[in-house]
């Protein structure tokens, strides 16, 4: 019995000893595997590749030397149709694509990208090693790390300058993930023409807006300030000292590293703070009130650093857009305040609006002009009869006819604010709220519909002087335009020129103005639909500089905070 316990406990220890030797043989080992000639690297670098990867693949891409591949699975992939052969060196050289690639990785700035984001550190400690040390040279293991790190890099920038960083939302044409399939066609595409430049620019959008932008970022480069800043979240949290000390922390740091006040672990008190800030604001030349507020925060935050990030997700917000935008489009950038409309890569309108306060933002989407009306009657959101009519309904039943609306039950008959129990409703009212057509009404004398969820539009205003002011984040979420009655005749003039043989056009530039003219309400049905894009751009190429434009929404701090922090 004594003799089976002893056979049985022998087996097992024989066991385990050659399973844990043969997990020890795929672990990544920073020791040196040395070749003796060149002719044998390429098949000892292949050797050492093959264990990476079997480890990589049980381990979360790790393949020794902190080194984290990312695309483990399409880098395994990638390798094993190649035989596990390298592919960017070969006999202790590198191939010339190998130096293109570590050079586009080095100055992916120029792309609006992070080169960190594609293991530029580790690649230049070890091309450095590979290049000056004729003993490192002949480390198969060193070889083989930077052979991953390539192909890995290379994948991350196909996803990133393919599809952007930002997660893909409601109005992302691009929602579905890059295939496999595509990955490995385009690394095998760039061995196959060996030209990287046209490989990847192939994969970025086509827009003309995305490459002004782009070949505006040397320029910026040159002249920017590469100091790291200290950027302060504002506003806080509300009753959370921790929150506070956190942000007077920042501040003080941030305010240190501008020369304004001294860092010190005891922070400092509300003169020493008021104090700094208007040294600041004296460096700033602006008016030294010594107040903290957005306006103050958004400046101290404002570093080349920052810029260059809204530039970044500027482009990825690109990427976002369709392969090919119709032939005719009309665009609207909320935080430009302006609405465009193009005809063939050519700007045939280009309109001041008025949008969304930031407590009533105009949504971001895609649509499509429906139809038109002339002098609309305008139904209140339920957003705003909640948010702004009820509360004053409740101390005033007639607060509605002194603003010019009126109420109006489920048969459209006109109700009586005084017949009305107010404070019963607050999420809502079983009436319409409603302004008649006419040249006062909110929407002024033209709208255009189009097909959303968020019950907004495009339209003209009685309020046009409003269109002077240079902020201009002022509705309640839809979209007033300047140039309403050149878009309105752009619409009828594109429906006339195509009519069908047989088809008649049911009206005309003329019959809008006739209608205006008389002050009807007619919905002109829009046979020949443009496509709508409500869009956030932050900056853009404006006579080969960046210009950059206010976060009105924050959409950008937003991002920045969740895709950026550590760039």
């Amino acid at each position: 019995m004594n003799y089976l316990k002893s056979n049985v406990s022998l087996i097992f220890f024989v066991f385990v000893f050659f399973l844990l030797a043969g997990c020890h043989t795929n672990v990544p080992t920073n020791k040196p595997v040395l070749v003796s000639t060149p002719e044998k690297m390429d098949k000892k670098t292949s050797e050492t590749i093959s264990n990476a990867l079997e480890y990589a693949l049980q381990h979360n891409g790790d393949i020794g030397d902190t080194i984290r591949l990312q695309f483990t699975g399409l880098v395994n992939n990638f390798y094993k149709a190649n035989d596990d052969n390298n592919v960017w060196s070969h006999q202790e050289k590198w191939e010339p694509l190998a130096d293109s690639l570590y050079q586009f990785i080095e100055h992916a700035a120029l792309s609006g990208l992070f080169s960190n984001d594609y293991h530029f550190k580790k690649l230049r400690t070890l091309k450095d090693a590979l290049d000056m040390d004729s003993v490192k040279r002949t480390d198969a293991n060193l070889w083989t790390k930077a052979d991953l790190m390539l192909t890995d890099g290379f994948m991350h920038l196909v996803k990133d300058l393919k599809q952007g960083r930002l997660n893909k939302d409601s109005i992302s044409y691009n929602k579905k993930e890059l295939s496999d399939s595509f990955y490995s066609t385009t690394l095998t595409n760039l061995f196959s023409t060996k030209q990287l430049t046209e490989v990847l620019n192939g994969l970025q959008p086509k827009e003309a807006g995305y490459w002004a932008l782009k070949n505006c970022i040397p320029r910026f480069i040159d002249s920017m300030d590469k100091r790291i800043y200290t950027y302060v979240t504002y506003p806080l949290k509300p009753n959370d000292e921790k929150d506070s000390l956190s942000f007077i922390k920042n501040l003080q740091q941030r305010l240190s590293e501008s020369k304004c006040i001294a860092f010190t672990s005891i922070l400092p008190d509300t003169l020493q703070l008021k104090l700094a800030i208007k040294k600041y604001q004296h460096l700033k030349n602006i008016r030294q009130d010594g107040k903290i507020s957005a306006t103050f925060i958004k400046m101290l935050n404002g570093s080349d650093g920052e810029r260059f990030k809204r530039i970044a997700l500027t482009l990825d917000r690109y990427k976002q857009l369709p392969d090919s935008m119709p032939e005719k489009y009309i665009w609207v950038n909320l935080p430009a305040y302006y609405m465009q409309l193009w005809d063939h890569d050519t700007v045939v309108i280009n309109s001041k609006i008025i949008c969304g306060k930031p407590a009533t933002r105009t949504p971001l989407l895609n649509s499509y002009i429906t139809d038109m009306v002339t002098y609309p009657t305008w139904t209140v959101p339920n957003s705003i009869i909640v948010k702004q009519y009820l509360p004053k309904l409740k101390n005033n039943p007639n607060y509605l006819t002194s603003i010019g609306l009126h109420l109006v039950d489920s048969k459209g008959e006109t109700v009586s604010g005084n017949d009305v129990k107010w404070s019963k409703y607050s999420k809502g009212i079983p009436y319409k709220i409603m302004q008649g057509s006419g040249d006062d009404n909110a929407l002024g004398i033209l709208k255009f519909n189009f097909s959303n969820t968020y019950a907004v539009y495009l339209h003209d205003t009685n309020q046009r002087y409003l269109f002077k002011n240079a902020v201009r984040s002022l509705s309640h979420g839809c979209v007033r335009v300047q140039e309403w009655q050149k878009l309105a005749f752009y619409i009828a003039r594109n429906d006339s020129m195509n009519v069908k043989p047989g088809e008649t056009l049911h009206y005309t530039t003329d019959s809008i103005m006739a209608w205006l003219d008389r002050k009807e309400n007619k919905r002109i049905s829009v046979k020949n639909k443009i496509s709508l894009f409500i869009r956030y751009f932050t900056c853009e190429a404006k006579n080969g500089k960046i210009k950059f434009y206010d976060d009105i929404y924050g959409e950008d701090k937003f991002i920045r905070e969740k895709y950026f922090t550590d760039k």
